[in-house]
Parts: C-alpha cells; structure tokens; sequence
C-alpha cells in the first residue's frame, strides 16, 4: 500500500509537470522511479503503458479543439513509432549496473534542454512560414521516438523545441500535434517493452498508481498554468531533473565526498540564482504589461 502511494504521488508530480509546461511527463517520472529503486527498463516500460491512456485523451482533446495539423501529424508518426521501438527493445536488452547511468546522463542532458529551451530559444513563429520536407520529419520522429523510449522521455522536449524553432510555426498546432502523436509513440514503446521484457515483467499495480496520480493532477495542472510562470516552473523542473540524476552519475564514480558535495551545492547556488533571476525577470515583464494597459484605458 505504501509503494502504490508513492507511486500514485510519482504520477501526480509528473503529471503537474506535463500539464503546466506541455512536456516532462515521462522525464519526471521516470526519474522519480529511479529514485525510488525500479529499474530503468520497468521504469520506461510503466510510464509509457500509464502514457497510452493518458496521451489518447490528450489528443482527443486537441483533436476537437482543432490543435492538431494532420500533415504535420502523419510525417511524425511513422519515423516515431519507429524509434521508439527501436528504443524500448534497446533499453530492455541493455543488461548490467551501467544501465541506470545511461539513462541518468540522457535525463540530465535533457534538464539542461528543457532550461535552454524555455530561457533562451528564439521564438521563430512571427517570421514567415517555411515548408518542411520529409528530410527534417523523419530524423526528428526517430531521434525523439527512441530516446523518448531509451531514456524513459523526450518525446515532447525534443519534438516541441525543434518544431517551435523552425519558421512561422502555430505554437498551439505544434503542442496539439506532437502531444496527439504521442499517443501512438507511446503504444509503440509499450509494444517494444511487451516483447522484449514480457507482461510478467511488468507490475501493471504500480502502472495503475501512476496513471491514478496523473488523472487526479490534470485540474491542479491547470491552475499551476494559470497562477506560475511557466519559465519559472520550467527551472524549477529542469533543476530538479539535473541534481537528482547527476547524484545518480556520481554514484558510479570514485569522487571523494568532498568534491561531490561541493558539485552539489554548485548546482543548487546556480540553480538558486537562475530561479531568482527568471522570476525577478517575469515580475518586471508583468509591471511593464500591466503599466501599458493603465496608459492605454
């Protein structure tokens, strides 16, 4: 009973993530599972199953609220569905203590994106619209596809980004779509976890517990994006995600404690200084809109 608490909060924590920033459902779970001793491979295999559920009502929705491009969505889809079997059966044949490492590094590469992503990627959207071939949909779909399946997430934070950044995109369109496609990223990697690991490897309580967390988020995640910043949440996360996976590196180091110590309170000065400096950044913005508005009645 304990574990399945603590797995339901695991869900709603990843879910408040994902529901106020549009991305780090799976990230954010899958590195609270590893904190919490699962191993990598049942880790991606739960998020993901709990994610088929999750991300069909998600599309859904954006389907009906006209949020999804299909041109856009059918070039995705393939390619990703791809890489994310590909990704599942190359996590779930990965053997040996080095495992966890691999996904600790991706999860910390990926933290410091999701950091640059929302502090300081030009937003490309008002420039004029630039079509895009099969050339740049097929790498994207099965890069983010398999290491959205290998390291436990990716598929938002590398799909969304790279889109956002190209010419004359529709921020919504680009959200509605990729979150629309998720769902078929993730039955796919469900599917690779399924053969490569069979059902009797999977505890399908603990998967039942995530989604149970995530369903009960979905209304406080939509206060979140109402009353924070989204680029303070967004350092708030990626920091998370950084220091909890770079003490889960150092684990497989001889680093004296000294040293590891002094990383850590690096990080979390750093980190401090960023979270200060974003919201001091988001008030200021918010006085200047609101200055302009008193002009103008």
């Amino acid at each position: 009973m304990e574990r399945f608490i603590i797995l339901m909060l695991i869900g709603l924590a990843a879910q408040l993530v994902d529901g106020a920033l549009g991305m780090g459902y799976g990230l954010t779970s899958t590195t609270l599972l590893l904190s919490a001793g699962i191993a990598p491979a049942i880790a991606s295999a739960s998020v993901h199953m709990a994610e088929v559920v999750t991300t069909a009502a998600s599309g859904a929705s954006h389907i009906k609220f006209g949020n999804v491009d299909k041109k856009m969505l059918k070039r995705l889809i393939i390619p990703g569905s791809i890489g994310a079997f590909s990704g599942a059966t190359f996590l779930s044949h990965l053997t040996g203590e080095y495992v966890r490492l691999y996904v600790s590094i991706f999860l910390v590469c990926l933290g410091l994106y999701i950091l640059g992503r929302f502090l300081w990627m030009k937003d490309a959207r008002k420039q004029e619209h630039a079509a895009l071939s099969n050339r740049f949909y097929v790498p994207l779909g099965f890069i983010a596809g398999f290491f959205d399946a290998s390291g436990g997430g990716g598929w938002g934070p590398i799909a969304t980004p790279a889109l956002l950044s190209q010419k004359g995109m529709i921020p919504r369109k680009v959200i509605g779509t990729v979150n629309t496609s998720e769902f078929v990223i993730a039955l796919s990697a469900t599917i690779g976890f399924m053969i490569s690991l069979g059902p009797s490897q999977i505890n399908w309580l603990w998967v039942g517990a995530i989604m149970a967390g995530g369903v009960i988020a979905a209304p406080i995640a939509a206060w979140i994006v109402k009353s924070l910043p989204t680029k303070v949440l967004a350092v708030i996360v990626s920091g998370m995600l950084i220091f909890t996976n770079v003490r889960a590196i150092f684990s497989y180091t001889t680093l004296s404690s000294s040293i590891t110590t002094s990383s850590y309170v690096m990080i979390i000065i750093i980190w401090g200084s960023i979270a200060l400096y974003t919201i001091q950044k988001e008030r200021k913005s918010k006085l200047v809109v609101q200055l302009k508005s008193r002009k103008t009645s």
